[in-house]
């Protein structure tokens, strides 16, 4: 198969892969830490965490940290969490969350980090098997959305032509949770269509896009998905009964999975067991997920348990320890094949009125 990752891109990928944890641990929070380097929010913050985090040697003594609210996201000025040695004023995008729980949180990307989110995206597409050079309808959020640069790594990065639409995640949610069933039925009717007269022209090979959305179109319009060479599929939930769903609508195109959110994603592996496992893993070393048990975020369960996950983002320019996700997964074991543990058969912690997926 023909790849588009140029070498000293390949080599970004794998120079990642094979770093020591307990080091890039120690390089991350020295950076945050340090005062001629650090970032203000958490040199402000460590006269008050009860250690001194610049005696921290190996990943596990993150858990000295306590969880990272991302509740802090939603009114701290997200250059406080850039490192000070970066020079201002910063030039860059800011990125924001679905706000499935409440007003959006906020984060800032350096050049680095979009770097960082380019490669292991390119990582991806080339491990499940897309070819460059193809036609790609990019059904996903847009705006302030993170998902959304994926339509540009395609079409820059994999030799693609890319046709894209309007998706407001945020609207549908607000739907479900108001209960406004009508507004929300005519609303994924809108999304459809935008589908659908692109998809009939015939000239689109692939499609990315959510579970939920791809579901509501094979509901639909099967033939049109059924012409499909392959569909890559984000966000927060996707079931083994889904994957098989996609699987037989597809009839034998290439399924690509990722999974997370603004602040931290991995790539999908190879689905296990016919789809009964579906694995995932953190895009390592600025991203790493334990699956924990739900009454202690302390404690990772053992292999092939469920628990919820918890997401650490070890980024040079950004530092969020140990954020306990509104998701629950199995603990995956990737083996000798790769540095880290992985996360399989994600879905909500918990399904309420107020956490409304929607088709996110």
């Amino acid at each position: 198969m023909t790849t588009v990752m140029e070498p000293d891109a390949a080599d970004l990928t794998e120079a990642w892969l094979s770093e020591d944890l307990d080091a890039w641990t120690r390089r991350v929070v020295r950076r945050h830490f340090d005062p001629r380097t650090g970032s203000p929010y958490w040199l402000s913050r460590r006269p008050y965490l009860g250690f001194d985090p610049l005696d921290i040697t190996r990943y596990a003594q993150l858990a000295q940290f306590e969880p990272f609210s991302l509740a802090t996201l939603r009114d701290l000025d997200p250059v406080q969490l850039v490192p000070g040695d970066i020079p201002r004023p910063l030039a860059g995008r800011i990125w924001e969350s679905g706000g499935t729980t409440g007003r959006p949180c906020r984060i800032f990307h350096t050049p680095s980090m979009a770097e960082h989110h380019t490669q292991w995206r390119l990582l991806g597409l080339r491990q499940a098997g897309f070819e460059p050079g193809r036609t790609w309808l990019y059904a996903c959020p847009s705006g302030p959305h993170i998902v959304g640069r994926g339509a540009n790594q395609i079409a820059e990065l994999y030799h693609s032509t890319v046709y894209t639409m309007d998706l407001d995640p945020r609207w549908i949610k607000r739907l479900i949770r108001d209960s406004r069933l009508v507004e929300m039925n005519l609303y994924v009717e809108h999304t459809i269509e935008q589908m659908t007269d692109l998809l009939e022209t015939g000239r689109v090979q692939y499609l990315e896009t959510t579970p939920a959305i791809l579901q509501a179109l094979i509901a639909r319009r099967p033939e049109l998905v059924a012409g499909l060479e392959g569909v890559g599929l984000g966000g927060t939930q996707l079931t083994p009964p889904m994957y098989r769903e996609i699987r037989e609508a597809l009839e034998g195109g290439v399924i690509g999975t990722t999974y997370g959110n603004t602040f931290g994603c991995a790539m999908g592996l190879p689905a296990v067991n016919d789809g009964a496992v579906l694995p995932y893993l953190p895009n390592y070393p600025q991203v790493t997920m334990a699956v924990v048990d739900k009454d202690d975020p302390r404690r990772e369960v053992g292999f092939g348990e469920v628990g919820r996950v918890r997401l650490t983002v070890l980024h040079d320019d950004l530092f969020l320890p140990n954020i306990l996700e509104r998701d629950q997964a199995i603990r995956f074991d990737t083996g000798g094949e790769w540095p880290c543990d992985g996360v399989a058969n994600v879905r909500p912690l918990q399904i309420s009125s107020a956490t409304p997926e929607g088709l996110y």
